[in-house]
């Protein structure tokens, strides 16, 4: 029997309305990295409210090309919350520091990807997560078989978009879930 491919790699995590940690109550999270020795994603739909891209760039000294955009700064999860993560469009590659996650989305970790966004030569698509969620080895796996999250394939839509009320929802909509019906405690029949 061939061994089953249990990565979620590339996969949403949902959490479900029991999720008792605040941190990630109605998180959407996009796993970069998941094997047997843990696991690491960035929530796509909690933006932080009191830090803006512009910000960031001044405190670091980078200075912003007229008519580049700001990007939204999002809380990617609560380890190492100081340090940045930009989660792109795969059509961006930096020499050193960029994880191809899936076929069209990638990861950087590295200052460049930041200086090339600010320049306006940056992926065509992105997001800034500060921080991220980790996982030890069964960790996470027990967290699902808990009931803690659900498991889906991407959507760019919902990593990129900028309706982030509503990628918890829109998330669950494409499992073919209704966020009404699902139950924020378990019961019996």
């Amino acid at each position: 029997m061939e061994a089953q491919d249990t990565s979620l790699t590339g996969k949403l995590l949902i959490a479900m309305p029991a999720m008792d940690d605040p941190r990630f109550a109605h998180s959407v999270i996009y796993m970069c990295a998941h094997s047997a020795d843990g696991g690491m994603g960035l929530i796509v739909n909690k933006p932080q409210s009191q830090i803006h891209f512009s910000d960031l760039l001044e405190q670091m000294g980078i200075k912003k090309a007229e008519g580049v955009r700001d990007i939204r700064v999002h809380f990617g999860g609560p380890v190492d919350q100081s340090r940045g993560f930009v989660l792109h469009s795969s059509e961006y590659s930096s020499d050193v520091g960029t994880l191809e996650v899936a076929k069209d989305i990638s990861m950087t970790a590295t200052m460049t990807v930041i200086e090339d966004i600010a320049k306006g030569n940056g992926p065509e698509t992105s997001m800034l997560a500060l921080g991220y969620a980790g996982w030890g080895p069964g960790q996470l796996e027990s967290e699902i078989a808990h009931n803690g999250w659900l498991t889906c394939d991407a959507h760019s839509d919902i990593i990129f978009g900028r309706a982030n009320d509503h990628k918890w929802s829109a998330a669950l909509k494409r499992m073919g879930i209704d966020p009404l019906l699902l139950s924020g405690s378990a019961g019996r029949a």
